[in-house]
């Protein structure tokens, strides 16, 4: 992964500002500020309550306010605010809420530099993360001119959820990735919530031939929909004069629209998460849109609210098939977050299920949501490529990283298969991931298994990002399992219950866990019987993603250990099993 960061050795810049300070009734307080430098440095403290904070610039003032947890004793962290193109100029930062002489303004600094700890503990190596602050739904994937383009939920001001902007990063090989500025900001329509974005290859919408077009939510009073596009490969947006393209019509839960061209109806269409619903739209600009059917009433799992559906087509011996994925909070057969799909066809206006046993879901995994589809891969590469937020709304704000919260699961290929009784939706690793293999790997051929059999170094080098593959053969036993554990006793174990029919993951025992009461859990998927699973297991850090043959089954949990697992312990009850073409790796 590449990091645009500056390094840690550099001091910040400490600016005592000469500043005129306003106390008015509403106890606002005015603080100005002749910038030097690049960055305002703002104080954080993650369990200080929100203060709005409004920026009056020589030319504007923000045209939505920011709700940022300023430090009130103590300091966890620095945001900034970027305010390098007034140098030599004044701006003025309006607090509501915060005493003149509070702890955060006294603290408030001025730097040509942003310093963290970028390496604090559970960081990952491979998963794409935020350079800091929170993130959450990954948006608006493109591919265009050579980038795999990755726009995210984005909190500048903190490590928590509030002020969603959409952050933007590329890449070239989905495994490293740059970061770019901020891509789209609050207005007076709102935050910026999740959404998508498409190369408009025939101007349809008049922006210019190839304009790359995000389509996402304005969330303010009320939730609608917007357009903004970018004619510079993405680095610069600009937003439609007469948003919302589709204003609210009274729905309360209105958000993540993913759209795609129809070639057969000649139209963009969209996917629209309405309360409980998917609703679909049509135009044939992105500008004017048509609503044409709905979806979702009395099917599948409706414990929580719809929310990030996409609607894309997958080839199923030399058939088309259409899937349909909507990410539902709560509700996941876990609890929490989690994502269902359901498998049909799509004729330009109504999507027709197939007959099978919902609720499906693509990951049994407490943490994989929100996950959608890159739009625009060329027709040469053929693949359906996926990556969701790892984590769980159900803890989401309280997981013990600091300067930055919430990865990304690995990009992975969508396919379609059939499990034995009906058609189902695999995930597996892209292959850009093997890239990352380091040439130290530890190998071994064949063992078996009697009751129980401990490897006590899985790699030479371990600091928690590696790769394991095996193929277990369950033979007679009725119960089979293997354990991630280190020094401290701490554990992740996997079980596969033939007589229960169910794969259990338990991260009860895992290292940190009392943060938040519902995080320590065992979390169960249904298990298919075979012959025998071809496992595969990625480690980063903080995350351990199981895909069982070839992403048949999958689980994907985050989980915080005080230090490296590094041993593996297999079992067996009822009798002998086999370990064939076990394979660890270091990736890096």
């Amino acid at each position: 992964m590449k990091h645009t960061i500056y390094p840690l050795f550099v001091l910040l810049l400490i600016f005592s500002a000469g500043c005129n300070v306003k106390d008015s009734n509403a106890r606002v307080i005015k603080q100005d500020f002749n910038i030097k430098a690049a960055n305002l440095l703002l104080p954080i403290q993650d369990e200080a309550p929100e203060i709005k904070v409004t920026v009056e610039y020589p030319d504007s003032m923000s045209q939505s306010p920011y709700f940022i947890r300023l430090a009130q004793d103590t300091i966890d962290y620095w945001v900034k605010l970027d305010v390098d193109k007034y140098k030599n100029k004044t701006i003025s930062l309006n607090f509501e809420g915060i005493e003149k002489n509070s702890f955060a303004l006294k603290n408030i600094k001025q730097s040509d530099k942003f310093d963290f700890t970028f390496n604090e503990m559970y960081r990952p190596t491979f998963h794409f993360s935020p350079e800091y602050g929170w993130m959450n739904d990954p948006n608006g994937m493109v591919y265009f001119d050579e980038e795999y383009h990755l726009f995210y939920q984005y909190n500048p001001f903190g490590a928590v959820w509030g002020n969603m902007h959409w952050g933007h990063a590329v890449s070239t090989d989905l495994v490293s990735w740059t970061y770019l500025p901020i891509a789209i900001g609050p207005d007076s329509l709102g935050s910026i919530f999740s959404g998508s974005a498409v190369i408009d290859k025939n101007n349809t919408a008049g922006f210019g031939e190839n304009a790359l077009v995000a389509i996402y939510t304005s969330a303010g009073k009320v939730q609608a929909q917007s357009i903004a596009y970018s004619t510079d490969k993405g680095r610069t947006f600009t937003k439609y004069e007469s948003n919302p393209v589709i204003p609210n019509d009274g729905i309360p839960d209105f958000r993540d629209p993913k759209v795609f061209w129809h070639n057969e109806t000649n139209q963009w269409v969209m996917s629209l998460a309405t309360k409980q619903t998917i609703t679909f739209y049509g135009s044939p600009n992105l500008k004017e849109w048509t609503k044409l059917s709905e979806f979702g009433e009395g099917i599948g799992n409706h414990a929580g609210v719809w929310e990030c559906p996409d609607l894309f087509p997958l080839k199923y011996e030399g058939k088309t098939k259409w899937v349909l994925l909507v990410s539902i909070n709560p509700g996941g057969p876990n609890g929490g977050s989690a994502t269902q799909y359901f498998i049909g066809n799509f004729d330009g206006t109504n999507f027709h299920p197939d007959n099978l046993p919902y609720p499906l879901w693509m990951d049994y995994g407490r943490d994989n949501y929100a996950g959608v589809t890159w739009s625009n891969i060329p027709e040469s590469d053929g693949r359906r490529l996926f990556i969701g937020w790892m984590s769980n709304w159900d803890y989401a704000n309280q997981v013990p990283s600091k300067y930055f919260r919430s990865a990304n699961t690995v990009p992975r290929e969508l396919k379609l298969a059939n499990n034995g009784s009906h058609l189902i939706l695999t995930s597996y690793p892209v292959r850009e991931i093997e890239k990352l293999r380091k040439t130290d790997l530890k190998s071994v051929d064949q063992f078996t298994v009697k009751e129980e059999y401990t490897i006590e170094q899985l790699i030479e080098s371990n600091v928690g990002s590696y790769e394991i593959e095996f193929t277990l053969s369950p033979n007679a036993a009725k119960t089979v399992g293997f354990t991630l554990a280190n020094d401290k006793n701490e554990n992740l174990t996997f079980k596969f219950d033939k007589k229960l029919k169910q794969i259990t993951l338990d991260r009860r025992n895992s290292g940190l866990t009392t943060f938040k009461d519902n995080f320590a859990s065992e979390i169960i998927a249904p298990l298919v019987d075979r012959k025998e699973f071809k496992i595969r297991l990625l480690i980063d850090k903080a995350s351990a993603e199981l895909f069982v043959n070839e992403g048949e089954t999958v689980m994907s949990t985050i989980f915080f250990p005080t230090e490296v697992m590094n041993k593996i312990k297999f079992t067996s009850e009822g009798g002998e099993i086999q370990i064939s073409n076990l394979k660890s790796y270091n990736l890096n």
